[in-house]
């Protein structure tokens, strides 16, 4: 096997990011849906990204939004963003071949498109100025790319240091949110719009459990050969 990732206080730092990534948009999530009360924030019902509009109360893509907290969702999505980027860096070694270079790609473009739909609103008002393609090429972005670096870390799991059930887990939650994605597409297309939220956060959530499983996982790999530094040259000597 050819570790794909660096070895060192780096990669454990990096692991710890990736992982804090998700933690701080879905702190910042639940406190910001639990904040809008007028009318009651529903999780199913309303848009992901309606959590991060700022300003008075409005209606946006067809829903009424009031979110008091706009700008903690915002912020939470930008961290998470960064985050994710710069702890991807510090995990995988572009050197050691194609798998990490395209895992790091690929968490660029999420990176990249997360942090945007924090910086530019789902807002009519964007709408109406254009900016709203840059919400729009974000949030599309980070769900396609964040899926598909799922597989790719799954089906490297083993390179990585995840375990053969954690491997499993990625690469089937990448691939439930690529099933998910159309679906959410077809939903918002044809102007149904049935329980938008749910099939939303069926294509976002996989990404970030996906996130929290491959930084809790070479976190803990980092640690546990930090405290055993010798295992691996005991096991070739006895071999």
């Amino acid at each position: 096997m050819n570790p794909i990732v660096r070895s060192g206080a780096a990669a454990r730092a990096g692991a710890l990011l990736i992982l804090l990534g998700p933690l701080v948009s879905w702190i910042a999530e639940f406190t910001t849906a639990a904040a809008w009360q007028d009318p009651p924030y529903s999780p199913l019902y309303n848009w992901v990204s309606h959590l991060g509009l700022t300003g008075p109360p409005q209606t946006a893509f067809g829903q009424v939004a009031n979110s008091p907290l706009g700008a903690v969702m915002d912020t939470g999505w930008v961290l998470y963003g960064a985050l994710l980027i710069v702890g991807i860096f510090l995990v995988f070694d572009p050197r050691k071949g194609a798998r990490p270079i395209t895992i790091m790609i690929l968490a660029v473009l999420a990176g990249v498109g997360v942090s945007l739909v924090g910086i530019f609103q789902g807002s009519d008002a964007n709408v109406d100025n254009g900016l709203i393609a840059f919400h729009t090429f974000g949030a599309q972005g980070v769900m396609l790319a964040g899926n598909i670096m799922a597989i790719a870390v799954g089906t490297g799991g083993t390179r990585i240091g995840l375990t053969r059930r954690r491997s499993l887990a990625s690469t089937a939650l990448g691939t439930a949110g690529l099933v998910a994605f159309p679906l959410f597409m077809t939903d918002v297309a044809t102007g149904w719009m049935w329980n938008i939220g749910l099939f939303e956060r069926a294509v976002i959530y996989p990404i970030m459990i996906g996130h929290a499983l491959l930084g809790s996982s070479v976190a803990a790999t980092r640690r546990r050969r930090a405290a055993h530094p010798t295992a691996p040259l005991t096991a070739r000597a006895h071999s």
